[in-house]
C-alpha cells in the first residue's frame, strides 16, 4: 500500500515516542535504584529526541501540513499557532535537558533530582504535543484538505528518511546503540530479545 504523509507522520511519532518512553523509564529506574546511571546511554537518548523532531519532522509540518490547513480551515488558526509555538519551544527544552545531564554527570547523585524533573517536563510536553496533533489537527486535516493539498504535503514528507534509520543510517546506529545499552525490559540489556522497543519498516 502506498505510504502517505499521514502514515509517515505517525511513523515518526512512534519512533520518537519509543525513545521518550525509554528515557523516562530509565531515569525513573535510576531514581528508584533499579538501574545504574549510564551517561553514554542518556546522551544517546537525548541526541535522538533532539535530532528526529528538529531535523526531519517539525519544519515540514510547519511549512506544508500546517500551511495548507491554515488556507483551507481558517478556524484552525489558534490550534496551528499553538502547535507552532510548541515546535519553537522544543529546542529550548532539549537544551535545558542537555544542561541538566551535564550537571548530573558532574554532580552525580546531587544532580539526579534536577535531571529527573527536566526529563519528566520534556516527556510530558512532547506527549501532550503529539496527542494534540493526532487527536485534533490530523483529523481536521483529513476532513478539510483537498487532493491537491495532500499531493503537495505527501511530496514533502515522502522525501523524509525512515526515522528509525536516517539519511545514511545515522539514526539506525544511534537507535541500535540505545537498544543495546538500555537494560531489559527497556532495551536489549544483554538479552537476545528486544523487549522494550518497537521498530517499523
Amino acid at each position: 500500500m502506498k505510504k502517505t504523509s499521514i502514515d509517515l507522520i505517525l511513523n515518526e511519532h512512534r519512533a520518537f515516542e519509543s525513545v521518550l518512553t525509554a528515557l523516562r523509564e530509565f531515569v525513573d529506574g535510576i531514581a528508584a535504584g533499579r538501574y545504574t546511571a549510564d551517561f553514554g546511554l542518556l546522551a544517546a537518548m537525548i541526541e535522538y529526541v533532539t535530532e528526529v523532531p528538529e531535523q526531519v519532522h517539525h519544519h515540514k509540518e510547519d511549512e506544508y501540513l500546517f500551511a495548507r490547513l491554515r488556507l483551507r480551515a481558517p478556524d484552525a488558526g489558534p490550534l496551528i499557532d499553538e502547535l507552532m509555538r510548541q515546535h519553537a519551544r522544543g529546542p529550548k527544552l532539549t537544551a535545558a535537558l542537555e544542561r541538566a545531564l551535564i550537571h548530573y554527570r558532574n554532580a552525580e547523585k546531587a544532580g539526579l533530582d534536577a535531571f529527573h524533573n527536566k526529563v519528566n517536563e520534556y516527556v510530558d510536553f512532547q506527549w501532550q504535543h503529539i496527542l494534540k496533533e493526532e487527536r485534533e489537527l490530523l483529523p481536521l486535516a483529513q476532513e478539510r484538505l483537498l487532493a491537491d493539498d495532500w499531493a503537495i504535503i505527501d511530496a514533502a514528507f515522502l522525501t523524509n528518511h525512515n526515522p528509525w534509520r536516517g539519511v545514511e543510517d545515522e539514526y539506525a546506529a544511534l537507535f541500535e546503540r540505545i537498544v543495546s545499552l538500555a537494560p531489559a525490559p527497556i532495551g536489549l540489556g544483554g538479552s537476545s530479545a528486544n523487549q522494550g522497543f518497537r521498530t517499523a519498516d
